[in-house]
């Protein structure tokens, strides 16, 4: 008996001094404007991670939390954060916050700037900036929001990472292609109001949708439940890739039947964007509706149609630039008085969304999805038999082609000059005639045609969210994906004629027949010809994470397994490769695993220490698997699944009026693979070299490098006004050198090997392309009580690089093949200063932003407001990329090229946008 009243009275005084240790927090969010309460606003303690989200009436309720002193977030999307220094009673008392205004963030208002500027990048063939990682996330972090809204300007990239070592999700469905890796940011553009609500994990950290990977995760949600109710009507001018926008959004909230929806719409238009002859047509749509059975399930459907079509603008070399300018787009011509761009990119893949909530128990959740997303994306391009080449900037329309043959005075090359000028841009009228006046009747010389591709893809996915114990989680999750991708040939427009012959006409032969199956085809528009094939793609991915949380150190595990299987089908019969072309190929398999991990380590509420480390191996994409896809249904030699390691260690202050965060980085990618398309001189190894062929350059085993500091500062210098302070510094290489092939359909025709081993290519201790390495920002910000924000920034980027070409960093540049020997002059001390990579000029730009916000029914509490800013005030010239030419491959071509300064092959180059303007105003009801 003694023992049994002693052990209840331990019990009991445990239980007394855990409701002294716990007392429980509770409070109410309301809208400062309308007074009325907000569903969903996240409140987070931040020295155990702990959230809850707020009720339908805007409640929330932490049962228990620390004492001594906390620190409380709460935020939700189109807010301004509120933070709370909080002092727990010792005694257990609940701690009432009472209300808790939220002001509206009129600085959100940026986001939609941010698009505007960026998207005209985001997802091109041909400039290298699919590779502008996710700079679309809603964050609040001071670092994060320079390198997208400020740094996103340059094509900065988070830790020098393309965003294919992002995962981009919506409603935890892999949004990443797996064609190339990367997210079609096109898919869901102009849906900025549709798409606000998200989440954004840095790095390799710990996300609740999956595993992730070295760059982070973004977490797009459309539960209809989740937005804002009310409605809001919007209209944009701008004068960057597009004109105008309108979008209107609405949203009903939860009714008492259990019913909510949104819905949204925009159009965007521009006769011609920034840069000369770049037009520019989108419209998207957006519907989500959830039905609410009971307290634990729900159904969600969502459909979002987008569908783009722009103009591309063309990179130059810099003979062009000078003679033209900057903005000088060689891809446009006029035709009947108006300008027609011959390389449109359109994209069209709708997307259908089904997603069941359903809450097991109080801790334990399960989410499942099902999509299915079909479309085509299409890239327009001339096509030509028997004629001159159409593209105006062709190497033999320009002096320096003139010059570099010799014998040409200098009034004459400023003839030929002053011709390209008056010539500069493409002439379709001369194609129509050429057409016309074709020595085969009907028959056409010039097309236009696309690169089409289209795609039906099946998803779905399962996540479990469980709270084992006060101290443990579990997130578990399976995902699923079946890619059926039609890629073809799709012939446009006859240009006035009458037919287009399918063959190849640098061929003889059967090597000019693109499916010897149909010989000698005359196709027209709407026709598939040229090269017609199907990858298909079947993948499976799970993980399971742990994350531990403790008063004093919080920490996670989590691993994944990965399965992706690939298989070509050739539906025409090549006459070149006539004996693996047509039907299916080889099914090719990677299995797949990563083990990542973390410790945040808490001094106290303000001041943590967080570290992160991964390691995953990952399946190489669909366009690096098959080395001439277009051709034949070879794998790629030495394929094999790429390595990535990745560590990051932080300091994080969080305090009422100064945040700060500094994070030094390091992540290795081994055995990645890359290939690219292109003509070249002097390139066939050892049987003698082929002349001003057409090759696929295959380079595999290659190992990066990226290594460098972020920094983050945020400061409320008085209750109106903020100072920031954004800093990266980095350094990406290539850590070691790699391997090369070249695939040469001419060696196939012959009868030969069409694969070259070129050995070695000496990239190590090169630049990775394409992104500035050092970034830094100072911003003010004042915001006034009374609804009106205006803030400017000032920033300063360098260390940006050119892409080097290859194959002139292999043997074949300065050892002739035929002898064995160096070229004449080919030193050490000579080939080096000729290959030196190119580094881009360091540049400064100032940015100005602000807005107004007006209630105008205090009975309905309406709202109407602007926001603008000015881009680049300064109207600075800067490079955002470029790339070297691969024509010129040996050492004596490319010397002879360069040797009067103004090279016919030399490097091609992107410019950013100069000074521009972004205007929008909006109604809220």
């Amino acid at each position: 008996m003694k023992k049994l009243v002693l052990s209840t009275l331990l019990v009991l005084q445990a239980v007394f001094v855990f409701a002294q240790q716990n007392p429980a927090l509770k409070g109410k969010v309301i809208d400062a404007k309308s007074q009325k309460p907000l569903q969903n606003v996240v409140a987070t303690i931040q020295s155990t991670n702990q959230s809850t989200l707020t009720d339908f009436d805007g409640n929330f309720v932490f049962q228990t939390i620390p004492t001594g002193e906390q620190v409380l977030t709460i935020k939700t999307s189109g807010y301004t954060q509120q933070t709370f220094m909080l002092e727990p009673s010792a005694n257990g008392e609940t701690l009432d916050l009472g209300v808790v205004v939220l002001e509206e963030d009129i600085t959100s208002e940026q986001q939609l700037s941010l698009v505007t500027i960026t998207e005209n990048d985001l997802g091109d063939d041909n400039s290298g900036s699919e590779s502008t990682s996710g700079l679309l996330q809603a964050t609040r972090d001071t670092y994060q929001q320079a390198a997208a809204f400020n740094w996103g300007l340059a094509r900065f990239r988070i830790r020098g990472l393309d965003n294919e070592y992002g995962v981009t999700m919506i409603n935890g469905l892999t949004m990443n292609k797996l064609y190339d890796g990367r997210p079609q940011w096109s898919n869901w553009g102009g849906l900025n109001d549709a798409t606000r609500n998200q989440e954004f994990t840095m790095g390799s950290g710990p996300s609740d949708y999956t595993f992730g990977s070295a760059l982070g995760t973004q977490e797009i949600n459309t539960r209809a439940s989740f937005y804002r109710p009310g409605t809001r009507i919007s209209m944009s001018g701008t004068n960057t890739n597009y004109s105008w926008r309108m979008m209107g959004t609405h949203a009903s909230g939860m009714n008492k039947d259990g019913w909510a929806f949104v819905v949204s719409a925009s159009r965007r238009w521009a006769e011609e964007g920034y840069f000369e002859g770049t037009d520019y047509s989108a419209n998207s749509l957006f519907a989500s509706v959830e039905k609410k059975i009971n307290d634990k399930h729900s159904l969600n459907l969502t459909a979002i149609y987008a569908q783009n079509s722009r103009g591309k603008n063309s990179p130059n070399t810099k003979e062009v630039n000078d003679l033209m300018g900057i903005k000088y787009n060689s891809y446009w011509g006029w035709q009947d008085g108006k300008k027609r761009n011959s390389r449109d990119k359109d994209v069209e893949e709708p997307i259908t969304m089904l997603s069941h909530y359903w809450k097991i128990t109080e801790k334990t959740t399960l989410n499942t999805n099902v999509a299915f997303q079909t479309g085509k994306i299409g890239n327009s391009r001339l096509d030509y038999q028997l004629g001159n080449n159409p593209d105006p900037t062709y190497y033999k329309n320009l002096p320096s082609y003139y010059s570099n043959l010799g014998g040409y005075t200098p009034d004459q090359l400023t003839q030929i000059g002053n011709g390209f000028r008056s010539n500069s841009q493409i002439d379709w009228n001369a194609m129509y005639i050429a057409n016309q006046n074709s020595a085969f009747a009907g028959r056409s010389v010039y097309a236009l045609y696309q690169d089409r591709t289209d795609d039906n893809q099946l998803s779905a996915n399962s996540i479990l969210n469980s709270s084992i114990s006060e101290n443990v989680s579990l997130t578990a999750g399976a995902n699923f994906r079946k890619l059926r991708s039609h890629n073809h040939q799709n012939l446009l427009d006859l240009l006035g004629g009458q037919y287009f012959l399918d063959i190849d006409p640098f061929y003889s032969g059967n090597a000019s027949q693109s499916d010897l199956n149909n010989p000698n085809r005359q196709v027209v528009e709407g026709d598939t010809y040229g090269y017609n094939y199907l990858l298909h793609a079947l993948t499976f991915d799970g993980f399971t994470q742990f994350k531990f949380t403790y008063d004093k150190a919080d920490f996670y595990l989590a691993q994944s397994f990965s399965r992706s299987e690939y298989q070509r089908e050739g539906l025409y019969k090549n006459g070149i490769y006539a004996d693996n072309s047509y039907g299916k190929g080889e099914s090719i398999t990677f299995e797949n695993f990563g083990f990542k991990g973390g410790l945040t380590y808490k001094l106290n509420g303000r001041n943590y220490f967080d570290f992160n480390g991964l390691y995953q191996t990952k399946a190489p994409s669909l366009r690096n698997s098959f080395s001439n896809a277009r051709m034949n249904n070879v794998i790629t030699p030495d394929l094999t699944s790429e390595k990535i390691t990745s560590a990051d260690a932080s300091y994080i202050l969080r305090a009422p009026k100064f945040k700060a965060r500094l994070t030094g980085f390091y992540s290795k990618i081994q055995d990645a693979t890359e290939i690219a398309f292109f003509y070249g001189e002097g390139i066939g190894g050892d049987t003698g070299g082929d002349e001003d062929t057409f090759v696929s350059e295959i380079v595999t085993g290659i190992d990066k490098q990226n290594m460098g500091a972020e920094l983050g500062l945020e400061y409320q210098i008085t209750s109106t006004v903020k100072a920031t302070v954004a800093a990266s510094y980095g350094q990406y290489i290539y850590s070691d050198n790699a391997k090369l092939r070249t695939n040469d359909d001419a060696l196939a025709a012959d009868g030969r090997n069409s694969l070259t081993d070129f050995g070695t290519v000496y990239i190590k201790d090169y630049h990775q392309p394409g992104m500035p390495q050092t970034a830094a920002s100072f911003g003010l910000e004042y915001r006034d009580p009374n609804f009106w924000w205006v803030g400017a920034n000032i920033n300063y980027l360098a260390n940006s690089y050119i892409d080097i070409a290859n194959i002139l960093r292999t043997d074949n540049f300065s050892i002739d093949g035929t002898t064995g020997d160096n070229y004449s002059g080919a030193t050490p001390e000579t080939v080096r200063a000729l290959l030196k990579q190119e580094k881009f000029d360091s540049f400064a730009l100032l940015n100005l932003t602000g807005g107004k916000s007006w209630r105008i029914s205090k009975a309905n509490r309406n709202t109407v407001g602007f926001f603008a800013s000015i881009n680049n005030l300064l109207d600075v010239e800067y490079k955002t990329g470029g790339f070297e030419q691969s024509r010129k491959a040996t050492f004596p071509d490319l010397q002879a090229d360069q040797a009067n300064g103004t090279p016919s092959f030399g490097s091609k180059y992107f410019y950013g946008y100069g000074r521009t303007f972004f205007v929008n105003f909006y109604i809220n009801f």
